[in-house]
């Protein structure tokens, strides 16, 4: 294994677009979070190409993944969990390459876990809890009870990421572990709505009524990265204008959804305004 570590870090070490390269391997409880290979390599670039590229090889009959990213796409993993095993690579693995110290820079970060960051993920994982949400109460109206259960469960693991974020640290792959030790009440739910001896529809309407009582009165809690924009300027924002922000802009959120959810909970106000001088089309805007 040293000689594949020193192989690479000279192989990198004179790629001129490579700012980091971290060596990821498995160990006894995470033998399938690189996918079942023996070596992961993470690749950072300054440059966007290639992007996201992947490929296997082996070397002194280890199995390498080795996968390519570049700065931005990194971040952009980090803050909206599009890759779930993204930050134990970084906490976790070896660094080969880091020019600049970049990755032990976001290491600190990641470790402080700052209040921006953990606004920021609790927001979009709300966002994701939201839509799961409501779709499970539409499809237990029409009847659809599979798909209500499978929504409400999907919704309820999107609150346990949520849970966690607010205690000040990252969810990992295996959240109800982290969950049963963080928040017992949360985890109840979980195993009432899989193991209860009542029905399915009971099982997921008890949920949805608990849900519905935990979370949305923590709606202002979990959008306040995005109540802190709105309230940033005394003229209402359009939706276009809050989905173009700067802050707002790197964030996957369903914007719509949550401005309307926080319209009916009266936590933010609509103000009409005429769309270009049209009185007969008026522009709905949004203010604290």
């Amino acid at each position: 294994m040293n000689s594949i570590q020193s192989y690479f870090k000279d192989y990198y070490a004179s790629r001129t677009a490579v700012t980091s390269v971290v060596m990821v391997k498995p160990d006894e409880s995470h033998n399938q979070w690189i996918d079942g290979f023996d070596i992961l390599l993470l690749v950072i670039t300054e440059t966007k190409q290639p992007t996201n590229h992947t490929s296997h090889y082996s070397k002194d009959n280890y199995r390498i993944q080795e996968r390519w990213i570049h700065k931005e796409g990194l971040e952009s993993w980090i803050l909206n969990g599009e890759n779930r095993n993204i930050i134990q690579w970084i906490l976790q693995g070896e660094l080969i390459v880091d020019q600049n110290g970049y990755v032990e820079s976001m290491r600190q970060s990641l470790s402080s876990f700052p209040r921006e960051l953990r606004e920021k993920k609790a927001l979009i994982e709300f966002t994701y809890f939201l839509r799961r949400y409501l779709q499970s109460k539409e499809y237990l109206a029409n009847g659809e009870v599979f798909d209500a259960y499978s929504n409400i469960l999907e919704a309820l693991h999107h609150w346990a990421r949520i849970v966690i974020i607010q205690d000040g640290a990252h969810p990992e792959v295996t959240v109800w572990n982290q969950v049963h030790h963080i928040n017992p009440g949360v985890y109840k739910l979980y195993e009432e709505l899989l193991f209860s001896a009542e029905s399915l529809e009971q099982r997921v309407k008890l949920v949805q009524l608990a849900v519905d009582f935990s979370v949305m009165t923590k709606m202002r809690e979990c959008c306040a990265y995005l109540l802190r924009v709105i309230g940033s300027r005394s003229q209402p924002w359009s939706a276009s204008e809050l989905k173009e922000h700067e802050e707002l802009g790197e964030l996957h959120i369903d914007l719509s959804l949550v401005l309307r959810k926080l319209t009916k909970r009266a936590v933010i106000k609509e103000v009409m305004e005429s769309a270009d001088g049209d009185l007969s089309i008026m522009e709905v805007k949004y203010t604290v």
